[in-house]
């Protein structure tokens, strides 16, 4: 009988909470976010799946937190980043005329900015909506209650 021989599998880098190797890349993800880079990206710069990390921050309340952080303040990135695209001077044409390309363009990445924000951070980026009803024509129509006796 002959017995097949196994190859032996590299050392994994360490992943427990206290590792120094996942603070470090850990950092390196959380500064990317903080730079302007979106969570998937800066995970990509640091060399760890988004899901791995994504898996870290549910085991660890204090990444989890700091990450929470890293998000708000990639947020306020993103909402600063609006007023300098709007606030970019258009360019003109050979003519003298306003770049019409360069306005939809402009208009293009304010809005794509907007959805973004109004998505992942509705209550403070979002659409306000007001719900009230009309007095002649109410939102809900009076309800009873009927109590029966057995």
């Amino acid at each position: 009988m002959t017995t097949k021989s196994h190859k032996t599998k590299a050392a994994a880098k360490p992943t427990k909470p206290g590792s120094e190797e996942r603070a470090k890349v850990s950092a390196l993800v959380l500064e990317g976010m903080r730079s302007g880079l979106s969570a998937f990206k800066a995970c990509k710069r640091a060399g760890v799946n988004q899901s791995t990390f994504n898996d870290w921050l549910n085991g660890d309340a204090a990444l989890a937190a700091e990450y929470a952080r890293a998000r708000e303040d990639l947020l306020e990135m993103m909402a600063s980043d609006l007023l300098d695209i709007a606030d970019r001077p258009v360019g003109s044409t050979e003519s003298g005329a306003t770049d019409s390309g360069a306005v939809a363009d402009k208009k293009v990445q304010i809005d794509t900015r907007k959805w973004l924000l109004s998505k992942l951070a509705p209550k403070k980026y979002g659409d306000k909506l007001e719900v009230s009803g009309d007095p002649a024509n109410p939102l809900v129509q009076r309800i009873e209650r009927v109590v029966v006796k057995a």
